[in-house]
């Protein structure tokens, strides 16, 4: 069986056995021996203690290598790790299948991919390549770039960089965008015309923990934990140390109470003073820009406008949002922030970058409300709501209207040219984070509109890297990088990958993870559709009535799949995406496949 599937069995039978018997983990070593092996510490533990750690070794008396034999398919397959684990959190697995491909010189090694499991909160695994090649059909006929080497393998021909060892599909002037990328490890320096003879039969593999695990195992010496909702926590136990804390705590119980009333007298005269200072910012910040067509409201006016916060449309992590009607007659959505921190100055901010934005797949931003800790956004009201509460919905209908593939086709381009322009067309570069169906709101003629700008990033246009601090996003549009800085910087690809997952999510009329489908194979909608495309089988897709249907959807699919892709580098730009839409389907290549896998039906 391909290692790849191996790979993503193994390490998930390791992390599901880490969990076992959390009440004795308080007894767990911080460290253990293991025969010649040397020795080892979290996230390993040893087969005797497999509630002390993430990842189990078996077999420590073995001074030649670990083994572990894992049932798949009635057929035994033993994992061989030929090497220890180093300062880095290395591990080297001996492919033996790729190996003697690579002896017989066998082309078909090139048709090789490894697939490991998504990051987790606890510790994400990766492999450390050494070299990428770029596999082309004979049909493209690319003249040979400097400084590469090529050579021809079955129906196609194989190019790699000998100065370069980790091109991008953009590097050479673009000329591969219609090729394969492919990564492999090196044994030695790429020094000959013959590419299988510098390949590597032996893959690095990195376990690095996350940086919440890794402060609680080194620093607070504790246990990393996820609860039920699959949310990270560190368990830290009763330990001497923290019984005689809380004795001392009981004992200093009246001078902490005295000590905490002068504290809560300071920071209420802090937050008073904090808002009259933030006043004059918000008028400074009116004095620069009173030729925005964007109007100030009182609070007053925003209970006016609302009747009181009557007519709630709905609830989100940054406050509620309430329907309501302005003197001139035009309907508004207005969203009252419930929790806002700082001085201010990131509120007008964004007022300031929103004001600026002028497209018609952006939410229009009409006003604001700014008095005290009472802050709130008034935007134009879309009258066909959200998105998602078409696509999750079989057989949507809005009025007459059925939600048909042209429709999903023009609600996909449009919402690609409203990122196009955020990342391009504004004066300052704008991320957004968080595109969902949720967040992308339809108007009366089922015009896609990008809306909540709660998480965006405002940047210079010359940045192509920014910084954050910790992850923003929902769950499952959350680009690798975003989660994880091992998997690549974050930049405009982020919102890229967020698209990608929601346009899935549009083909299918699915949640991409589908919890009740009981075929293991068919509850990540990414992988299933991947393999339909793979294998040319028909789509079976609701609503494809027609050939023209078919190319919509199959442009969509193509197009999202590359979009997902977990190197930030390998994903096309927001405005490669919409000429991809707007193109031919015929030209379409298939992406390589991601490393993501179908999740398990285990609980």
């Amino acid at each position: 069986m391909a290692l790849r599937y191996l790979l993503f069995f193994f390490f998930l039978m390791l992390f599901l056995t880490g969990h076992c018997e959390n009440e004795k983990q308080h007894n767990c070593p911080r460290s253990f021996d293991c025969g010649s092996r040397g020795r080892f510490q979290y996230p390993f533990t040893k087969a005797e203690l497999p509630y002390c750690g993430l990842l189990l070794i078996h077999g420590c008396e073995d001074t030649y290598y670990f083994r572990k034999m894992i049932q798949l398919d009635k057929n035994a397959t033993t994992l061989e790790l030929t090497g220890s684990l180093d300062s880095n959190t290395i591990i080297t697995i001996y492919d033996a299948d790729f190996h003697a491909s690579l002896e017989q010189n066998k082309c078909h090694a090139l048709n090789t991919t490894y697939t490991l499991p998504p990051p987790s909160p606890l510790l994400s695994i990766y492999i450390e390549y050494n070299v990428s090649l770029f596999r082309c059909n004979h049909n493209l006929r690319i003249k040979l770039p400097l400084d590469y080497g090529n050579f021809t393998c079955g129906d196609y021909d194989i190019y790699y960089d000998k100065i370069n060892t980790s091109p991008t599909i953009h590097d050479a002037g673009g000329i591969f965008s219609h090729c394969s990328l492919l990564h492999f490890a090196t044994k030695d320096a790429i020094n000959s015309t013959d590419v299988l003879s510098f390949l590597s039969s032996e893959i690095a593999l990195k376990v690095v923990l996350s940086p919440d695990c890794d402060d609680c195992f080194n620093h607070r010496r504790g246990q990393c934990q996820l609860d039920t909702n699959n949310k990270f926590y560190c368990d830290e136990g009763s330990s001497t140390t923290n019984r005689l804390v809380k004795k001392m705590g009981l004992a200093l119980a009246l001078a902490v109470t005295a000590t905490l009333v002068l504290v809560i007298i300071a920071l209420y005269y802090k937050r008073w003073k904090k808002q009259n200072q933030t006043l004059p910012l918000v008028d400074a910040f009116f004095e620069r820009h009173d030729h925005l067509q964007i109007k100030r409201y009182s609070y007053s006016e925003m209970k006016k406008v609302t009747n009181s916060f009557k007519n709630k449309l709905g609830q989100g992590g940054f406050g509620s949002v309430y329907k309501g009607q302005l003197q001139d007659g035009r309907h508004v959505a207005v969203k009252i922030l419930s929790e806002f921190k700082g001085d201010g100055q990131e509120f007008i901010n964004e007022v300031a970058s929103m004001s600026r934005t002028s497209h018609v797949n952006i939410v229009a931003l009409l006003g604001f409300c700014f008095e005290g800790s009472k802050r709130a956004l008034v935007y134009e009201l879309m009258p066909n709501g959200s998105l998602e509460k078409l696509i999750y919905n079989e057989n949507s209908v809005i009025g007459d209207r059925q939600l048909d593939c042209q429709t999903l086709y023009d609600i996909a381009i449009g919402v690609a040219r409203g990122l196009e322009y955020l990342h391009k067309g504004c004066n300052t570069k704008i991320l957004h984070f968080d595109i969902k169906p949720h967040n992308i709101l339809l108007d009366e003629k089922f015009c896609p509109k990008i809306s909540d700008f709660g998480l965006a990033k405002v940047c210079t246009r010359k940045e192509s890297i920014v910084s954050i601090f910790g992850a923003r996003g929902t769950a499952g549009y959350i680009a690798p990088e975003v989660f994880s800085r091992n998997f690549g910087a974050v930049s405009h690809k982020s919102d890229v990958y967020s698209y990608g997952m929601m346009v899935l999510e549009m083909v299918g009329r699915r949640k991409n993870i589908k919890a009740e489908v009981d075929v293991s194979s068919e509850i990540y909608f990414p992988h299933w559709i991947y393999n339909r495309l793979v294998s040319n089988q028909e789509l079976d897709l609701q609503n494809i009535r027609n050939e023209c249907d078919n190319e919509m959807v199959r442009k969509m699919t193509i197009v999202s799949l590359w979009c997902i892709q977990t190197n930030p580098s390998t994903r096309p730009s927001i405005s490669k995406v919409v000429e991809m839409l707007e193109g031919s389907a015929e030209l379409l290549q298939l992406p390589p496949k991601p490393y993501w896998f179908s999740p398990s039906n285990s609980p």
